[in-house]
């Protein structure tokens, strides 16, 4: 099991993270002023209620959106001092997602929605194939290779979404609500595929309002009207 308390420099550290929406002369405060530092090989819930500010951290985890006030660091690396082609390269290289809706393209087979990614970093044509069913395979899925969304299950979908966010290798995968439109046998085999890549060293941040999904990670993060309540381990997976 992967050592929850690191020593090392965190790969993602929020300093007095501030985020507010404008429209018009209305203002809503969705952060206010959060700390956070996930370490290398963590495996992280973001847990709160809807409007709880879970989903905007998301965003800016996953540079989708920027901070109003304070820092994020990813790997090292001031993210608001980048531009947004330089967004996109960590978009694309560094973080892996994982989205409720499994955002698969349902006229290509899985291992061309697997490859995606990969054609957005220019990989030969060749090499992306390849590395397409070794991520399927990875999941669970090397006899899947050419079946179109339509023709998987619900958590068949999720493992592909799952092996297009592993393809690039990247620093850490981010899962919004990844059991949001699944069964319950299909929630506990994408659960179980969640804690096989944190027992193999991936860092995984899983943002869920599901107490039962939380719990699958070794750390638990609740957040409230924008603030961390509770920051704690769960004994139960760090032990």
């Amino acid at each position: 099991m992967v050592d929850p308390t690191p020593t090392d420099a965190p790969v993602i550290e929020l300093r007095g993270a501030g985020k507010t929406y404008r429209s018009g002369s209305i203002e809503f405060e969705a952060l206010k002023g959060i700390d956070l530092a996930i370490h290398e090989g963590e495996y992280v819930a973001i847990m709160g209620p809807s409007g709880s500010g879970k989903s905007t951290i998301m965003n800016v985890l996953g540079c989708l959106d920027t901070l109003t006030r304070g820092e994020y660091r990813l790997g090292g690396t001031d993210v608001n001092d980048l531009d947004e082609v330089d967004l996109a390269a960590i978009r694309n290289r560094q973080i892996g997602f994982v989205f409720q809706g499994f955002n698969l393209l349902s006229s290509l087979p899985a291992w061309r929605n697997v490859e995606l990614p990969l054609i957005y970093g220019g990989v030969p044509r060749n090499e992306r194939k390849e590395r397409a069913e070794q991520a399927l395979v990875r999941v669970g899925l090397g006899d899947r290779f050419e079946n179109r969304p339509g023709e998987l299950s619900g958590g068949q979908q999720q493992r592909v979404a799952v092996a297009r966010a592993l393809v690039g290798e990247p620093t850490m995968i981010l899962a919004d609500e990844p059991t949001g439109n699944l069964d319950s046998v299909s929630t506990q085999d994408v659960l179980a595929l969640f804690d096989e890549l944190h027992a193999r060293g991936r860092t995984i941040v899983l943002i869920t309002h599901e107490l039962e999904v939380a719990r699958r990670a070794a750390r638990i993060v609740w957040v409230r009207d924008g603030e961390i309540l509770r920051d704690e381990l769960n004994e139960d997976v760090a032990a």
